[in-house]
């Protein structure tokens, strides 16, 4: 099989500063606090994708999964190890990246579809697909900084998979827009992966993951913690327990009402 991502030893490090300018670090220079902390968001993370899995890249927030993510894409370097691909990469790994708000939202798929390497040709060929399964009407020709963040999600992840690529990549692309484009995100998800293509789906829905993947990666402060079965994966993020701790207004989290609302949609 033909390896599509290979990540050895890859580790990522981020300095966190505590002061603003220069005058408040001196001080606490002085005072003898903390002015910075340097922390790892991806510890010698290593693992390959061949070419047509579906995974699933799960893990409690914090856990590293946007920045593994980010280095796939290529909008970040590993500071040690390697991240290597194969083929081109589309997706959506931020709600509106890639967008500039003065920009309509017509000139802004001519951009981002430039920033994923299509010609303004290929770009034409598939902008009334984008239109449509964008579905947000009017709005197409304003500028996208007036837009909400659904606006944004629905036409970002418009873009994005209707480019043609080997490696598909989503980052909690469910966590905005109506329940309606939610459906319609899933099914044509389904379709690229069906396609034969690479997808790598970081989401912390596990009937989604169930549904989307046949692997999955979970990370743990920034670490492989398990690299396996789908259900395995879920069962020992204890995604799976029913025992879910209520708030005190007796409401359940959004978070669960989203696993149990995907899990009756798709």
């Amino acid at each position: 099989m033909t390896v599509s991502v290979q990540v050895d030893h890859a580790t990522k490090n981020f300095t966190l500063r505590y002061h603003r300018n220069l005058k408040d670090m001196t001080v606490a220079m002085l005072k003898g606090r903390e002015v910075s902390n340097r922390f790892t968001a991806v510890d010698d993370v290593s693992f390959t994708i061949e070419q047509g899995e579906s995974v699933g890249l799960m893990g409690l927030n914090g856990s590293g999964k946007s920045t593994l993510l980010k280095m796939i894409n290529g909008t970040m370097r590993p500071d040690s190890g390697s991240v290597l691909t194969r083929g081109r990469i589309a997706g959506l790994i931020a709600t509106g990246a890639g967008f500039h708000p003065q920009l309509t939202g017509k000139e802004n798929i001519y951009l981002n579809a430039a920033v994923l390497g299509l010609s303004e040709k290929e770009t034409d060929a598939i902008f009334d697909d984008v239109v449509e399964f964008a579905d947000i009407g009017r709005f197409l020709n304003t500028p996208v900084g007036t837009y909400s963040s659904g606006m944004y999600s629905r036409l970002g992840f418009s873009v994005a998979v209707h480019i043609d690529s080997d490696i598909f990549l989503a980052d909690e692309v469910l966590a905005v827009g109506d329940k309606p484009f939610k459906r319609k995100c899933l099914a044509k998800m389904q379709e690229i992966r069906d396609s034969g293509r690479t997808v790598v789906y970081v989401s912390h829905a596990a009937a989604s993951v169930q549904r989307m993947c046949d692997r999955v990666i979970v990370l743990e402060n920034g670490r492989v913690g398990f690299d396996g079965d789908v259900d395995e994966g879920i069962h020992y993020l204890k995604y799976d327990e029913d025992d879910e701790p209520q708030p005190a207004d007796g409401k359940r989290s959004r978070l669960a009402e989203a696993d149990d609302e995907l899990g009756a949609d798709i």
